[in-house]
């Protein structure tokens, strides 16, 4: 969530941008989890795109267990702990899809579950790979296999058993999370337009949620949520839903 948030720091120029967490839930439990990050409108407003002569057009997918393999090396330097947290990721993948010309970067990380706490770590997913991503702002730092210093500040955990559907955001680290919205304050202004949004389709229509200002499908199996990020941030309960689905 750490890098998250330098990610947003960074865009606090940008007039709008909207993260979304979706979720396709299949009735035997499987299904898939993404999180998609568009910075198209930062990149145009920035001109970045055009000057930097590393970004190429591209739309590929980024398997992490290849990645990992790659740097297997720089890994085995890792303690046991982060090679234990890393090898939750192998079944991660990147969406990478950038056009310098038409000033589009979209970053798209998912994983297809067997079961949706599989997805517990998708927050993580991005922080704990990227310095192992080609082009990324890291990939060339900590080959040592040193981690960077700082912890993860927000996790998210996901249950789905007897019908009923759990998202439960917290604070991992409350010290840091305070600094970390104390630093925000002055790019409150600008970063008011930013938005998070949950989008999940569930196999069986909704029955009751505890989310009185969804919105719903027609066929009421899909629900759409969005809060502003900076409330998310400071407040991370304010995404945390209990679905009930019909029998």
């Amino acid at each position: 969530m750490k890098k998250l948030l330098l990610i947003l720091l960074a865009a606090t120029s940008l007039i709008s941008c909207q993260f979304t967490e979706t979720m396709v839930l299949n009735e035997d439990g499987t299904g898939r989890m993404s999180l998609s990050m568009d910075l198209s409108e930062m990149m145009a407003f920035s001109g970045e795109m055009g000057k930097d002569s590393t970004m190429t057009k591209q739309d590929t997918i980024i398997h992490f267990k290849d990645i990992f393999e790659e740097k297997k090396d720089s890994i085995a330097k890792l303690s046991r702990e982060e090679r234990k947290q890393l090898k939750k990721m192998e079944n991660y993948k990147i969406h990478m899809v950038s056009d310098p010309d038409e000033n589009k970067m979209i970053m798209d990380v998912f994983t297809d579950f067997k079961d949706v706490s599989e997805a517990n770590d998708l927050m993580q997913g991005y922080q704990q790979a990227e310095r192992y991503i080609p082009g990324s702002s890291s990939s060339n730092k900590d080959e040592d296999g040193k981690k960077e210093s700082g912890s993860d500040i927000m996790n998210v955990s996901y249950s789905f058993k007897n019908g009923i559907f759990k998202r439960d955001a917290f604070i991992v680290d409350k010290e840091e999370h305070r600094r970390q919205v104390d630093s925000m304050k002055q790019a409150e202004a600008f970063m008011s337009s930013m938005k998070y949004k949950i989008k999940y389709t569930f196999p069986r229509k909704i029955k009751n949620s505890s989310a009185e200002d969804a919105t719903y499908s027609l066929d009421g199996k899909t629900m759409e949520l969005e809060r502003s990020f900076l409330d998310y941030f400071k407040d991370p309960d304010v995404l945390d839903i209990e679905v009930e689905l019909e029998n």
